[in-house]
């Protein structure tokens, strides 16, 4: 954090076991640290937790969450989901549905769960059908949608200090940025900027990106 050029240091994820006080205390100490953690949970029932072997609860990692906004207000916050865990009922799924709602995740990485050879979980029995598992994951994916939509709409007229980081394939906004959040910004602008920080007025949004133009 004190080297003294324009540079932007991001903690790309924690297990949450290891995550806490100390670790939040931190980031927001160091102003270059960029205000976003990945923090995944897999899954929000106990039991499924426990099965996982996880090491925390859906309320422990309740508590986390505000434990980092509170020390970091607006931070982003990305995660991890497994839909059909061996075993995981509907009821047990809604206790996900439940995280979701209760944090609005800025993003996630959702998985249907696949058996991994000689790990605990593919001895496990499993006789939810493929079909409603997929049905779980589709209506968690509109869940999140929404919210992704929503989060990204509330950055359109702002102007965000981002690294162009490359070329989008885009005509009409040839270049990628990030956000001090790690949000895409797809964004016009000279290639030469590439590698550079600059000031970015958002234009528009929809549920995977912003959109906008360099001005500085």
């Amino acid at each position: 954090n004190d080297i003294p050029a324009e540079s932007r240091i991001r903690l790309m994820t924690s297990h949450p076991k290891d995550a806490g006080e100390r670790l939040f205390a931190a980031m927001a100490r160091c102003e270059k640290v960029a205000r976003h953690i990945h923090l995944p949970f897999q899954a929000g029932n106990d039991e499924i937790l426990r099965r996982m072997n996880r090491g925390y609860t859906k309320a422990k990692y309740l508590e986390l969450v505000d434990m980092a906004r509170s020390y970091m207000p607006g931070i982003v916050i990305t995660s991890d989901i497994i839909v059909g865990f061996p075993g995981e009922t509907y009821g047990q799924f809604t206790d996900t549905l439940d995280v979701i709602r209760t944090v609005e995740f800025d993003a996630l990485f959702t998985f249907l769960y696949s058996p991994r050879p000689g790990t605990p979980a593919a001895q496990m029995k499993d006789d939810t059908p493929k079909q409603e598992k997929q049905r779980r994951f589709d209506e968690l994916l509109t869940l999140q949608n929404a919210i992704s939509e929503k989060k990204h709409a509330a950055y359109v007229n702002t102007v965000q200090r981002a690294l162009i980081t490359g070329l989008s394939g885009e005509e009409a906004t040839p270049l990628a940025a990030r956000t001090n959040g790690g949000r895409l910004i797809h964004t016009s602008g000279d290639p030469a900027c590439v590698g550079t920080y600059r000031n970015v007025r958002v234009t528009g949004s929809n549920t995977w990106a912003l959109f906008g133009e360099i001005i500085e």
